[in-house]
């Protein structure tokens, strides 16, 4: 950055958050909005994003307004900003009338640097009156994918924000996301009128989380399993698809040593939040929870996301994965899935009240989802295929560390689609299997299934043999699942060259589910994890308890007073004295002055 915004910026960069440059195109974002343009912005999960807004608005004179849509977050993004010196507010349904004239009066005289509001609130003829009559520096649409109506976080209010370029056009608007393919970002430009604005967008690739996927066998057993061996000291997040399994899986947790708090929107509102402040401010903390929590946590030590059931989109699973590693440091992003998992989103698509066109689109991102579960390459290759970005073998998801054995599954692909046919397509997986194996059960003996060709012509090969094959029939497009009551396995119109052996299928040899080994502390990527010694180990830890003292005493999560990153950088430089710790990435100027002779006393006391 070499003029003069760009200069300003990076002194505030470095003075108030405390960071000695920019990363990617953060530089470049922040001057053109500081500079008055319009913007949208994608960028990964913990790749910065804030600071895209944060920084201009302190630049530009006037109050920045931040359109988020959670309130149960804007408290401890509030907290956050007070912590480093900049003077911040939000206006929501949970403060008293007292207060929000309080915040109003400091909005409209210009006496606040950011505000952030929810979309409902800012649409409302109060808050675009107050906003007539104040000085903004810009508009800041945050989880700005929220617009898309194909999207998984479809929020309506969200499109009716284009009113800010009808009301406000010389004000400039910067939309931010995390997760978009093109045909979103599209929707989010043309809804926000954002079609002129400059479009950043940032690489996806998250190189320090490690992606593996499993088969499920005994759920969540193997998730006790993974958790235990792999992040038993550890803050995580465990997704589940129902209410019911929620509760069940965090009491389960809770049973066998791991700290578990459950989260869905069938809880009590203050439950719920309760929940999410602990998780948020304390450590070694798993939440269990519905797809209705974590959009927006900011809590950057979370080392693991776990799904025990299939997520509905790639979309879906990119953001809920990216809530893992936010400071760049090794984190994992575990998945069990099975037949049934498949079955049963089949069966949520079509019997939703959606349109035919809405449900193709629904059924497509399914199959792209099943076409990362059973890939025989690189996952991340795959992931970041979908949303259009190019990359070589990342070396460090599960099929990169322990390559699938790929095999012609031409024969008992074709015994496996015979099969269906045989029984006239009208039996769920559990029921062809059984044929294929040759089992003697009622209900072969009631259909006379014992006296077809394709009996027994499978025994070969086990139970969980078959439904790995019938996983990847479905990923392949080969089989659909019927929406009849008995979800009956179809044959589709790519099946009939397999069948007549016209073309051959690759498929992923079978192997026994084995117990991972814990990985290496390193994960692959570009970005420079610091390795401590015994003894900086032990400041580190001494670091922490002290944070966790300081944090409950401002009522804050502890991240937000120091994130572990920079606990650890101070570590490994032992800083003994205020200068020399003025160099450390995440210390402002402002930290230095509330947390500068506490810490530099620390590291004396203990050389």
């Amino acid at each position: 950055m070499t003029s003069e915004i760009g200069a300003r910026a990076l002194h505030v960069l470095e003075t108030v958050f405390g960071y000695p440059a920019f990363r990617g195109q953060q530089a470049d974002i922040v001057e053109h909005v500081a500079s008055g343009g319009d913007a949208l912005v994608l960028m990964p999960t913990g790749g910065g994003k804030s600071l895209c807004y944060q920084i201009p608005a302190l630049l530009r004179d006037g109050v920045g307004v931040v359109v988020s849509p959670l309130i149960a977050l804007m408290q401890d993004q509030v907290d956050a900003l007070e912590e480093v010196g900049v003077r911040a507010a939000f206006l929501n349904s949970t403060q008293t009338f007292e207060e929000t004239l309080r915040i109003e009066r400091l909005v409209r005289s210009g006496e606040i640097d950011l505000v952030y509001v929810a979309p409902e609130r800012l649409l409302t003829q109060r808050c675009l009156e107050l906003f007539d009559v104040s000085p903004i520096s810009l508009f800041a649409i945050d989880e700005a994918h929220c617009v898309s109506q194909w999207g998984h976080d479809f929020r309506p209010e969200y499109i009716r924000l284009s009113v800010l370029h009808e009301r406000y056009p010389g004000i400039p608007r910067i939309a931010l996301t995390a997760t978009a393919d093109l045909q979103t970002r599209e929707e989010i430009a043309h809804r926000l009128q954002l079609d002129d604005a400059r479009k950043f967008v940032s690489s996806f690739d998250r190189p320090n989380i490690r992606y593996s996927i499993v088969e499920k066998t005994t759920g969540r057993k193997q998730l006790l399993d993974f958790i235990s061996s792999e992040h038993p000291q550890d803050s995580g997040i465990v997704y589940c698809l129902s209410r019911k399994k929620v509760e069940e899986t965090a009491d389960f947790l809770n049973e066998h040593g791991i700290r578990a708090l459950p989260y869905h929107a069938g809880m009590e509102y203050s439950q719920r939040a309760a929940n999410q402040s602990r998780f948020l401010r304390e450590d070694n903390i798993t939440m269990v929870a519905t797809i209705a929590f974590g959009m927006g946590i900011d809590k950057p030590d979370v080392r693991y996301v776990c799904h025990l059931d299939l997520p509905k989109s790639l979309e879906g699973y990119y953001q809920e994965t990216g809530r893992a590693g936010r400071d760049g440091l090794p984190a994992s992003a575990w998945m069990a899935y099975g037949l049934q998992d498949v079955v049963l989103q089949r069966r949520m698509i079509d019997e939703s009240e959606a349109d035919e066109t809405f449900k193709r689109v629904l059924s497509m991102k399914l199959d792209a989802m099943l076409g990362l579960c059973e890939t025989l390459s690189c996952r991340r290759m795959r992931l970041l295929d979908y949303f259009g970005e190019r990359s070589g073998p990342c070396g460090n998801c599960d099929t990169c560390l322990i390559p699938p054995i790929q095999v012609d599954g031409t024969v008992p692909m074709q015994k496996l689609l015979s099969a269906i046919y045989r029984v006239d397509q009208r039996f769920a997986a559990g029921h062809v299997i059984d044929v294929l194996r040759g089992a003697q059960t009622e209900r072969i003996s009631q259909w006379h299934h014992d006296k077809l060709t394709v009996y027994g012509v499978g025994a070969d090969r086990s139970e969980q043999e078959w439904r790995a094959i019938v996983r990847q029939a479905i990923a392949l497009g080969f089989v659909t699942v019927d929406h009849d009551a008995f979800s009956s396995l179809k044959l589709t119109d790519a099946a009939r060259p397999v069948l007549k052996g016209e073309q051959k299928v690759q498929l992923r040899q079978y192997q026994k589910p084995v117990k991972a080994k814990r990985p290496s502390s390193r994960a692959a990527g570009s970005y420079e994890e610091l390795e401590l010694s015994r003894s900086e180990q032990a400041i580190f830890e001494r670091l922490r308890t002290w944070r966790m003292g300081t944090a409950r005493e401002h009522g804050v999560p502890a991240y937000v007073v120091f994130q572990d990153a920079t606990l650890r950088e101070i570590a490994k430089v032992k800083p003994g004295s205020l200068d020399a710790l003025r160099g450390v990435s995440g210390v402002g100027e402002k930290k230095l002055v509330s947390y500068g002779d506490e810490i530099v006393a620390i590291i004396n006391e203990m050389m």
